[in-house]
């Protein structure tokens, strides 16, 4: 099982960009999935998840700019990121509670991140 996530980049102040990020493998099915970022020397914290219940949560200090979707037949999620201030500026990752095939329980997936550098 792997997330592949892309998207990430330059933009100046006030730009706007989407991350996505697909799994692939063999998966039976897939729960939450979400975005989180993290700065050298800090802890990775959550930025938006999408439940399978079609429920979002976003952290407060993108709610109003960020917006997550799903794909479900493609297994993707996306983040639209709009009005995009410099201390945007991270690594992100996304991830999936994911049930593989053959196996009983759901195991948390990392993709391997995306670089978002916002300039002023």
């Amino acid at each position: 099982v792997q997330l592949q996530a892309s998207g990430g980049g330059l933009v100046q102040a006030g730009g706007s960009l989407r991350l996505s990020c697909v799994a692939s493998g063999s998966i039976l099915s897939i729960g939450d999935m979400g975005w989180y970022r993290q700065a050298p020397g800090k802890q990775r914290e959550l930025v938006a998840t999408a439940t399978t219940g079609s429920r979002t949560v976003y952290a407060d200090s993108v709610k109003g700019r960020f917006t997550i979707s799903r794909d479900y037949r493609a297994r993707t999620v996306h983040l639209q990121m709009n009005s995009l201030k410099p201390e945007d500026t991270d690594m992100y990752y996304c991830n999936a509670d994911i049930r593989r095939l053959g196996r009983a329980g759901s195991e948390t997936y990392w993709g391997q991140g995306t670089q978002v550098t916002v300039s002023s």
